[in-house]
């Protein structure tokens, strides 16, 4: 409150879509009946202003004032581990606010030597043996995850190839959908150091072995995979390379497109990330 008794309203941003974003983070504690009058008053201040969407990002430390926002008709929409995101949408017309994240990225990695043989894991508990397998964080390009969970499990360093294909599933994390890419990647260290955590065993295995697993065989989405693995062998099978492109806003970013011998696109190794 100001020293006159009027209210002080909340610092806001306003967004490109005609809303505002307020950053809640001031290191000291803020009095949950202050935070609601302040955001009544703001609310009422945005409305007359024709404001649609606010966005209100409470840093964890001011998590006592959750109540208050829920009270004024703010909801939820994503969490992190240190802030928390609701909204409030104004006008008297269905909400254009984005929904949250939909979907959780991961990847698969087949890795083969010059023997034809696959780089594969056996789970603790279930005597199957599978390839390395693990989730991209976020920030991390799809090539970047397999390499790095290829190095995590197993302690092989690796090239990313291609991606040989890609799986979607839904209602499977938190009910989220899934989105998990079969990745290719050349070896150029052969030594394993299996991970113990979650792994059993780790070797090199002839990939026609790993396909005849009476649990791959009887999973259809498995037998699809390691067949395709089988035919890219073979030279049969031209999955999606990668070549590292820049916005408008010199942002990098990787385009995953499929190199057959019809066309190609002009880049050098140093761009396609190799």
């Amino acid at each position: 409150m100001e020293e006159d008794g009027s209210i002080e309203l909340l610092s806001a941003e306003e967004d490109k879509h005609g809303g505002v974003t307020v950053n809640i983070d001031d290191p000291h504690p803020i009095h949950p009946l202050i935070f609601a009058s302040s955001l009544k008053a703001s609310l009422s201040n945005w409305t007359q202003q024709g404001k649609k969407g606010v966005w209100i990002k409470l840093h964890i430390q001011h998590s006592n004032l959750v109540d208050s926002a829920v009270k004024a008709g703010f909801r939820y929409h994503h969490a992190e581990p240190h802030y928390l995101m609701l909204v409030y949408w104004i006008p008297d017309i269905p909400d254009h606010l984005p929904a949250n994240a939909s979907h959780r990225v991961g990847v698969g990695a087949f890795v083969t030597n010059t023997k034809r043989e696959e780089k594969d894991g056996k789970f603790k508990g279930t005597g199957v043996w599978k390839m390395p397998t693990g989730v991209v964080n976020e920030g991390e390009d799809i090539c970047a995850a397999a390499i790095r969970e290829v190095k995590e499990e197993t302690g092989v360093e690796t090239e990313f190839v291609e991606i040989l294909a890609f799986r979607q599933s839904h209602k499977s994390f938190f009910e989220k959908s899934d989105l998990f890419f079969v990745c290719m990647l050349q070896p150029h260290s052969f030594d394993i150091q299996s991970q113990d955590s979650e792994i059993l065993a780790t070797q090199w295995m002839p990939i026609e072995e790993y396909a005849r697993q009476d649990f791959m065989q009887k999973n259809q989405l498995f037998d699809y995979i390691a067949k395709i693995c089988l035919s890219k062998l073979d030279g049969e099978y031209s999955g999606f390379c990668r070549v590292l492109t820049t916005t408008s806003s010199g942002k990098r970013t990787y385009l995953y497109y499929n190199n057959d011998d019809d066309w190609h696109l002009s880049a050098s190794k140093e761009e396609q990330g190799n």
